[in-house]
């Protein structure tokens, strides 16, 4: 019989399970990277929506004398209202407080629909729900670009259309999620949903270099084309998206596949050791979901203890206090807080701040920008790393927080030297700030969504993650925010806001740490000290 080709043995080599945790992998990767790739066309269009008037002091670098001044020569007057200081109405004076009044609410209804979209997606399909939310965040993006093609200088508009698309945004994270949860275990967590979660950076740099490419000649381009591309996404999600293994038939639990009779020999002793623990009672779906995929075993049901869930059933959908009581889901959800408005003060006006400081046009700042992406990937990646390692999540976060700090205070200061200066504060700073975001919005969520005390309720991940992403909204909602007020009076303003609050993450996070070092594994729920009752 002759040999089959390289391949065809590469393609059996992989278990039809593992064939499909692939697929589900790259899917809701190529998903939630649409969402992100829908959000950054604003934060390039700023450039555009507000040009530099004739009127600059070249002299002056400050932030706060690049716009023109009342009595100072009248901008010439373009077509469809807009002049050399840009698109009406944000040519004005006061045009900081207009950009930042459209980050503020994107940011706050996708704060507030946060939480009400995780208790309603766990009551929901998940295809559906997620379909529904990128054909509408795909509507609501393009929309805003029409705007260009329209003439429509109405603030009230584009303010509108930014907070109906930061409610139907909130439908993304915690579908993904909990999809991603239902079809991974906690084995190499880290690792895993580390190099998952680049999707975030992934969507940035491609809607950077989207709406970059149009920013200068079409902006409207810049909305249209990354909301045709969100849509797109939503049918594709509706035909392909598979919420859960047993859909399909596939094991919940995920193991590592044999290569060889001695690995062979350890699945088929792993298998024996579940049989005997279990041998009086077949071993729930969603309890599987929490063994380890490197086989050291799983959770027995005699140490776990149960919160109650909404109408009793340990099945059932868990309440929105239920999931607050679950160790650690309040720390983390603080933390996030903070960590998040950083990171989002940088996704909403890290352009900006590279064209007033390198004195780059839109196009060129939005480009520049991606390598604050660039450096989140790595630093996800290298957080999920360092905390399947070291077992140690709230410690990793407060390790990469810590040395986050100084590193925003020299960014600060060394940005100003130049590009090259720039470029190299730009990836160590997007790796040190994105990277205890991602880690909490990802692997800490699922642990704590599949904590001992829910007894593999997979119900209470959707809620869980909602609210920890949802409070990190409130974050998000706040920094670019107070970074549009701070501008006026000088970058350096913001940049000591951005270190106060990354100091705050890491308090929030000192008890966490602490009962970590002291008892491993007890800071995301991987040790309960109580029975079941």
């Amino acid at each position: 019989m002759a040999q089959l080709p390289a391949g065809i043995r590469f393609i059996i080599s992989f278990s039809r399970d593992q064939w499909y945790r692939a697929f589900i992998f790259i899917l809701t990767f190529l998903l939630y990277a649409s969402f992100h790739l829908s959000r950054k066309p604003i934060s390039i269009v700023k450039g555009e929506l507000h040009k530099y008037c004739a009127a600059w002091d070249e002299a002056d670098g400050r932030f706060s004398s690049q716009s023109s001044k009342s009595g100072s020569v009248a901008p010439r007057q373009l077509p469809d209202n807009e002049t050399d200081c840009g698109w009406a109405p944000f040519d004005k004076n006061n045009y900081q407080q207009l950009l930042g009044a459209l980050d503020y609410s994107f940011l706050c209804a996708y704060a507030v629909g946060m939480y009400l979209s995780g208790i309603i997606g766990e009551r929901l399909p998940i295809r559906y729900y997620l379909t529904f939310g990128m054909l509408a965040s795909g509507a609501f993006t393009a929309l805003f670009g029409l705007g260009y093609f329209y003439s429509i200088h109405t603030f009230g508009f584009y303010v509108l259309t930014q907070v109906i698309n930061g409610l139907v945004q909130t439908t993304g994270w915690p579908s993904v999620v909990t999809c991603l949860g239902n079809w991974f275990g906690k084995g190499r967590r880290g690792l895993i949903m580390g190099v998952w979660n680049s999707h975030t950076s992934v969507g940035n740099i491609l809607g950077s270099l989207i709406a970059g490419y149009w920013v200068s000649t079409c902006w409207g381009l810049s909305f249209v084309v990354p909301g045709a591309i969100v849509a797109a996404m939503g049918i594709v999600c509706f035909l392909f998206l598979i919420e859960h293994p047993k859909d399909v038939r596939c094991s919940s639990t995920l193991l590592m596949h044999s290569e060889g009779s001695e690995n062979g020999t350890n699945r088929l002793r792993l298998q024996k050791q579940i049989l005997k623990t279990e041998k009086n009672r077949p071993l729930d779906p969603e309890m599987q979901c929490l063994l380890l995929s490197d086989g050291k075993g799983c959770i027995h049901p005699n140490h776990v203890v149960i919160l109650p869930a909404d109408g009793g059933s340990g099945t059932a959908a868990i309440s929105f206090t239920g999931a607050l009581k679950i160790p650690g889901v309040i720390e983390f959800s603080l933390c996030l807080l903070f960590a998040k408005l950083v990171s989002y003060t940088f996704l909403f006006w890290l352009p900006l701040y590279i064209t007033n400081v390198d004195h780059l046009d839109a196009k060129k700042a939005g480009e520049l920008s991606t390598l604050f992406d660039v450096g989140g990937i790595f630093g996800g990646i290298l957080a999920g790393v360092i905390s399947d390692r070291l077992e140690k999540r709230a410690s990793t976060c407060g390790l990469m927080l810590l040395l986050a700090a100084p590193t925003l205070y020299i960014f600060s200061t060394i940005s100003k030297m130049g590009l090259e200066a720039t470029i190299a504060m730009l990836l160590l700073s997007g790796a040190l700030v994105s990277g205890p975001y991602a880690l909490i919005t990802t692997a800490v969520s699922a642990d704590l969504g599949t904590h001992k005390s829910l007894k593999g309720n997979a119900h209470a991940l959707s809620t869980v993650t909602a609210i920890i992403d949802g409070t990190g909204s409130v974050g998000a909602a706040l920094g670019p925010l107070l970074a549009g007020l701070l501008s006026p009076s000088g970058w350096s303003n913001v940049f000591y806001m951005l270190m106060f609050a990354d100091a705050c993450a890491l308090l929030f996070l000192i008890r966490l740490i602490h009962k970590e070092l002291s008892c491993p594994g007890s800071a995301t729920g991987d040790q309960v000290p109580f029975k079941e009752q």
